[in-house]
């Protein structure tokens, strides 16, 4: 079990940040970020919070004002100082010894903050109609060259015990996503990979992105994948419910340690969300710009039955419309389902050494057609995935492909025999076993 790991704040009802807040001369002052009013009156600096507004919250009592990346209840703890530091390690150690097989962090890089609460500055490229924290670039606020040092002892915490994995929750470029990694591996195991989330849904623009990532890795990283989450609308609700068997085959093909997001494995779609049903909180302090992530939260579809099976009573957020046939329990009854297709691409994996640790390899294509090969010694596995909608061919020069299909997007193909080409239909991929004496070409164009 991997627990979540929140080190970057916590409530403001937590016994430390009610001692904080007694005094400014209180034990724990200093475990959270504190500061005087500008001059002339006002927030420290022009830092803003992630859900709107700014991240500063004037606290009365001692007339100064406290940091919060997120909401004015969620106060950010003070990493310089050694004692949050000491104190945290302890909380993880508290649930590595009971047992759990590490951490997902939240919001990793944002734990360290600039120490001369300089303003950030003015983003060139903000738009109206866009989230207001975009209106600054974070430089003073995320990514500070020194929260590697503060990843690393909780690094350290982790591998005083065996076999424990850390996880970070980062939203950078591919080029300082990486840093994560550690110069020497020695910061997350796994610094979550959300390239794909954002991502135009294009055969050319996945493949230039899995060799940017692929170059980008530092030796003896293990990448990762993500496809969905929390935060994000659902892939069924962004590239469609055709395609997201096509996201599903390729997320679980690719190098690396795939993650599912719960409800994706059924093709649960963005469920709108009425305005009096609104819970997020970042919709409802910047409302009407699409910020919501209520959509790609609703209740896990289980049965047909009242709530969908999630609950005897009413849930927070409503059900999709289509709950009756889009349910774990119809889907596990019908062998073309998209639960189904991942229980097989699963099995696949789990069978070939190719898909758990072999190589990607590339192979050049054009319009909606992605390629590759996953290979360890003799074991080769050609990935053909059909990004549009219309049949397209996939033929290796002089005909030379053969192989048997092992999985189908649509669930009718498994175990045909290929000999010189395959014609992929509209929204479709395949997986295939390759014959020990194809030769694998650079390039199908």
């Amino acid at each position: 079990m991997i627990v979540d790991l929140v080190p970057n704040h916590t409530s403001d009802w937590h016994a430390w940040f009610e001692d904080s807040r007694t005094s400014r001369d209180a034990l724990k002052r200093d475990w959270y970020k504190w500061a005087d009013p500008r001059r002339g009156g006002g927030p420290p600096n022009n830092w803003r919070s992630e859900f709107g507004g700014s991240a500063w919250q004037r606290d009365a009592p001692t007339g100064q004002y406290y940091y919060h990346a997120f909401l004015a209840t969620q106060p950010d703890l003070n990493w310089r100082n050694p004692a949050v530091r000491a104190a945290m390690h302890e909380v993880m150690r508290f649930w590595l010894r009971r047992g759990v097989d590490g951490f997902r962090v939240d919001v990793i890089w944002h734990l360290l903050k600039d120490d001369r609460f300089r303003d950030n500055p003015a983003n060139p490229g903000f738009q109206p109609g866009q989230p207001p924290h975009h209106a600054v670039i974070p430089l003073y606020t995320t990514d500070l060259p020194e929260v590697h040092e503060a990843i690393a002892g909780l690094r350290r915490v982790l591998d005083e015990f065996p076999d424990r994995v850390l996880l970070g929750e980062i939203y950078l470029p591919i080029e300082r996503l990486v840093a994560y990694y550690g110069r020497e591996l020695e910061g997350t195991h796994l610094p979550f990979n959300f390239t794909l989330l954002q991502a135009p849904w294009r055969a050319r623009d996945i493949a230039k992105l899995i060799e940017d990532y692929e170059a980008a890795l530092p030796r003896g990283g293990w990448p990762n994948w993500v496809l969905g989450n929390h935060d994000q609308p659902r892939i069924a609700g962004r590239v469609g419910r055709e395609q997201a068997r096509i996201a599903a085959m390729l997320l679980l093909t690719l190098r690396g340690t795939p993650t599912i997001y719960y409800g994706d494995e059924i093709g649960m779609p963005q469920v709108p969300i009425p305005p009096d049903r609104v819970c997020d909180p970042f919709e409802r302090n910047v409302p009407g710009l699409g910020c919501g992530r209520d959509g790609a939260r609703t209740p896990m579809q289980w049965d047909a039955s009242l709530h969908t099976g999630f609950s005897p009573v009413e849930p927070w957020l409503p059900v999709d419309s289509g709950f009756e046939t889009d349910n774990v329990e119809s889907e596990r009854l019908d062998s073309t389902s998209i639960y189904n297709l991942h229980r097989r691409l699963i099995a696949v994996r789990r069978r070939s050494p190719s898909l758990r640790v072999g190589h990607y390899r590339p192979i050049v294509a054009s319009g909606d057609l992605l390629v590759f090969v996953r290979e360890h010694e003799s074991d080769r596995i050609l990935i053909g995935l059909n990004l549009g909608g219309d049949a397209v061919a996939l033929r290796f020069p002089d005909r030379q492909l053969r192989g048997e299909i092992l999985v189908s997007s649509a669930g009718d193909r498994e175990g045909a025999l290929v000999t010189g080409d395959i014609t992929l239909r509209g929204n479709e991929g395949v997986v295939m076993a390759l014959a020990p004496d194809v030769p694998v070409p650079p390039s199908i164009l």
